[in-house]
């Protein structure tokens, strides 16, 4: 009879054998956690279609930002929602809006946690899309013009002190016109995370259902990329990172896996990944059925994510798997 020469289980025999050759590592460092701020006051709601998320107002953000940052988690990303909505978004960029009031308080309340903003207009504009529409029959963007708006909303927000600005339009140029616009403007410190691989996908309803973001007409396969491209996913980041991007996103996050990993081999810049709204309510709902261990589903996920390259993920599971982590769930 012939036994094995080389046996692999050695090495996991044991809790502590396993963590000494451990390739990927997991820590709340690597998370960014998404708020959703609204207009108003003593609001902390839950939103409906992402449970154990909620909308807050300015003045409930302290509370939330230093559980935030007792949980070791550095970043937040803020989706503002506003008080009216035009065809151009215009609140998106007032002084006085949501988000820039939210980016202020932050910075005063913890001003150890690094505060990004999400570039956009699709909550902004009453017909859902993510710039000033050039064709309504066909749901087309102006491209330029939106650009122009991009360069007056990062301006606002860098303003108003933000770390990071987070375009999420995935309109060509924005890069390079965004760097340009905020270096003009004395405010080269700014970083810029780009959205630079977002896919035209089917997880993101429930953020939309959050923010009120669906498109009245038409859709976004005119400037977000088909889920059946990786060259394009190249090219895209590419540009962006030629055009000043400090940091490039892949959204979302499973589906893509082999995007991030991908994009992690052409880039040496650090890699974003989303995972997004419908990943995290399709986990939600397997737990309600029982269906799943949920607490090592999610470190599973987050840590496939890792594994595939992504230096940051922005995750709705962030202070629980924060939480996990703290209590040795890596």
């Amino acid at each position: 009879m012939s036994f094995p020469e080389t046996r692999p289980r050695r090495l996991r025999r044991s809790e502590s054998l396993r963590r000494m050759v451990r390739e990927t590592i997991l820590s709340p460092d690597n998370f960014m956690y998404p708020l959703f701020v609204v207009p108003g006051k003593g609001e902390r709601r839950e939103i409906s279609s992402l449970p154990d998320q909620y909308y807050f107002s300015v003045d409930e953000l302290p509370r939330e930002a230093e559980i935030i940052a007792k949980l070791g988690i550095p970043s937040v990303l803020l989706f503002g929602l506003p008080q009216k909505k035009d065809e151009v978004g215009s609140e998106a960029w007032h002084p006085e809006g949501v988000v820039q009031r939210a980016i202020r308080t932050l910075k005063k309340a913890v001003p150890q946690l690094t505060v990004a903003a999400d570039a956009c207009f699709c909550e902004y504009t009453t017909h859902g899309h993510c710039g000033v529409i050039l064709d309504k029959e066909r749901g087309e963007v102006d491209n330029d013009s939106t650009l122009e708006n991009l360069g007056r909303l990062a301006v606002s927000y860098a303003q108003a002190g933000v770390d990071i600005v987070a375009p999420s339009g995935m309109m060509d140029g924005m890069i390079g016109f965004m760097r340009e616009t905020l270096d003009e403007a004395d405010f080269d410190r700014v970083a810029l995370l780009s959205y630079a691989v977002k896919y035209a996908s089917a997880y993101y309803g429930p953020f939309r259902t959050a923010v009120d973001s669906t498109p009245s007409f038409g859709d976004r396969r005119g400037y977000q990329m088909d889920p059946a491209n990786i060259r394009e996913a190249i090219r895209e980041a590419a540009l962006d990172v030629e055009e000043g991007a400090d940091m490039v996103m892949v959204k979302p996050a499973l589906p893509y896996l082999d995007v991030i990993a991908e994009v992690r081999r052409e880039f040496d810049v650090p890699i974003a990944a989303y995972n997004v709204s419908g990943e995290y309510a399709m986990l939600r709902a397997a737990a309600e059925k029982n269906w799943i261990d949920y607490p090592k589903a999610v470190i599973e996920t987050l840590l496939s994510i890792r594994r595939a390259g992504a230096d940051m993920i922005l995750t709705y599971h962030a202070k629980e798997a924060a939480q996990l982590l703290g209590r040795g769930g890596g």
